[in-house]
């Protein structure tokens, strides 16, 4: 008479299956999403040069700047005309070759990528940090605590305030906090620094209440406890801005989604049952959403990288956003590069940590092609 498996030893063969299966679809979305950023980063490294375009630029900017040391150098003046052109070619020559312009764009495009991708981010063109380093690698976290304080405070702020006042609206449809929140929701469709012009205008020039712009005050206050007050000033403007210029669209948005779930059956159930509005709001409408709104808050916390351009502009606020903004307007690539480098980077990973995010708060989410039913 066979004899057929033991439990333990089917149990130990389904355990080694599932992990093999988990393993196969952990491999296959990593090459996905890192295929996927190849792409995205050599697309950035294209529209960065204007597809070769930026070289042009340089190489005029290169000859203008020897032409106009020429100009002013009356020894270069006294030498004929021909040795004049042809020194002036021989210096444009080895400064293109020092750049690296010499070699064709397509050509240099893929080295650009390979460095891109392990992170060497080279040095800046045009712009330095405070301390005169042009690593392109130490301008970018020298701008990012001043852009973290800003961003980081205005996103959490307006993302929990429109969540916890959506979920709150959306027990108490049609009151008059729903309607009167309902009816400011275009008031968002204005951008933060279009709200910023306004608020800098009351608040610094009228009533002169409020700094006009920048991170603390000049000169820096010496003690901590001074600084971080100032910080704290200069931060009530912008952040103000951002809340006003998103956050009743987002509750309007937040309240919409949760609607949709505290209409379900499960939830009428719940209240028939006795159950408090609290207990409600948290166990039947706000967990099945826990997966979008794990979503939503993971990425605005990858656009807390990018910063706000024209807000902090508007503001003098030295963070990643004004940096980006003064990186276009000089042409400085290998910072723009960097900054979009460094943001696919962050995105991939988010996009690969919420794929085993959604499996471990949705039971319904399957790994490796099969799902719950």
């Amino acid at each position: 008479m066979a004899i057929g498996p033991t439990p333990a030893r089917r149990g130990t063969g389904a355990a080694t299956r599932s992990l093999i299966r988990v393993a196969r679809y952990t491999a296959t979305r990593l090459v996905a999403i890192l295929a996927t950023m190849v792409v995205a980063v050599y697309i950035v490294i294209l529209i960065a040069n204007m597809g070769g375009h930026v070289d042009v630029i340089r190489k005029a900017q290169i000859r203008e700047g020897v032409g106009m040391f020429f100009l002013n150098n009356p020894d270069v003046q006294m030498m004929p005309a021909e040795e004049r052109v042809a020194l002036m070619d021989q210096i444009v020559a080895l400064e293109e070759e020092r750049l690296g312009l010499n070699t064709p764009f397509m050509i240099r495009s893929f080295t650009y990528l390979r460095n891109a991708l392990t992170l060497n981010l080279g040095r800046a063109e045009q712009l330095f940090s405070d301390s005169g380093s042009r690593q392109v690698r130490l301008i970018l976290l020298e701008r990012l605590p001043p852009t973290l304080y800003l961003m980081f405070t205005g996103q959490i702020l307006l993302f929990f305030t429109a969540v916890f006042t959506a979920l709150y609206l959306s027990q108490r449809y049609a009151s008059t906090l729903d309607r009167i929140l309902v009816a400011l929701a275009p008031t968002s469709a204005a951008p933060a620094w279009f709200y910023g012009i306004f608020l800098i205008l009351i608040f610094a020039a009228v009533l002169k209440v409020m700094p006009f712009g920048g991170m603390v005050a000049t000169p820096p206050p010496a003690e901590t406890w001074r600084y971080a007050l100032s910080l704290l000033k200069h931060l009530v403007l912008p952040v103000t801005a951002i809340m006003m210029g998103a956050v009743f669209q987002a509750i309007y948005f937040w309240r919409t989604f949760f609607l949709i779930f505290s209409r379900e059956d499960y939830v009428e159930m719940a209240k028939a049952k006795g159950l408090s509005s609290r207990t409600v709001e948290r166990r039947y409408i706000l967990r099945p959403t826990l997966p979008a709104i794990v979503t939503a808050f993971a990425f605005m916390v990858i656009a807390l990288w990018t910063g706000a351009i024209v807000l902090e502009t508007v503001f003098r606020w030295p963070g990643l956003g004004r940096l980006l903004w003064q990186a276009i307007g000089l042409y400085d690539t290998p910072v723009i590069v960097g900054a979009q480098v460094i943001y696919a980077y962050l995105l991939a990973m988010t996009v690969f940590v919420l794929e085993i995010v959604y499996a471990i708060l949705d039971p319904r989410v399957g790994v490796g092609g099969r799902s719950e039913q």
